[in-house]
């Protein structure tokens, strides 16, 4: 099936209904598939897998209102499945009428995925000012180490060049790094090539 520049295959999937670009996991819901799945408990064990996938998912729920009166569940019912696929699970629920506009959502989404991978990320916040605060940000980025522990590297190292090139006996000595955290800073921060 070919759509708006967007190839489909078929295959079969373990979690999910489609799998976009290897980068979003979809589960497509009808109102009355959403309903039967409340009441036999598929929901939740669904919602788990989704979430524990290992990249982004969201689901999309389809139909109208009219058809929600053909559901035979209680509307307390649905709003507490809702809040845990999205607030439990942190499942994006998306919204459509029919087939089609589900067909039109998810070329929205591969459109979006395939712009946005040739861009960078956008971070959350404002940007630093000042080389001071763009080094703290930097040291922020390796695990376990956060604004006290950026600036107290800063402060015995005098920047991050300095940081980096530490050996772990010596980042191990600073105050509040420790063998464990020093060990991690040098992890993250060593060559990731695979040896030749």
């Amino acid at each position: 099936m070919n759509r708006s520049g967007v190839t489909a295959k078929y295959v079969h999937l373990q979690t999910g209904d489609y799998c976009i670009d290897g980068k979003l996991l979809v589960e497509r819901k009808t109102f009355s598939d959403f309903a039967a799945s409340i009441k036999d408990g598929r929901l939740l064990l669904q919602a788990s897998r989704l979430a524990s996938s290992g990249i982004r998912v969201a689901m999309i729920l389809e139909g109208t209102s009219a058809d929600t009166s053909k559901m035979r569940i209680r509307r307390e019912a649905v709003q507490g499945a809702i809040v845990s696929v999205t607030v439990i699970f942190g499942i994006p629920l998306l919204r459509s009428r029919d087939p089609a506009e589900t067909a039109r959502l998810l070329c929205y989404a591969s459109r979006q995925i395939r712009a946005r991978s040739y861009r960078s990320l956008p971070r959350k916040g404002k940007r630093p000012d000042g080389k001071l605060k763009i080094q703290l940000e930097i040291l922020q980025g390796i695990p376990q180490i956060g604004p006290a522990r950026a600036y107290q590297l800063l402060k015995t190292l005098g920047n991050v060049r300095e940081v980096f090139n530490a050996t772990e006996e010596q980042l191990a000595q600073i105050v509040g790094i420790g063998r464990n955290i020093a060990r991690a800073i040098r992890d993250c921060i060593e060559d990731v090539r695979s040896p030749l």
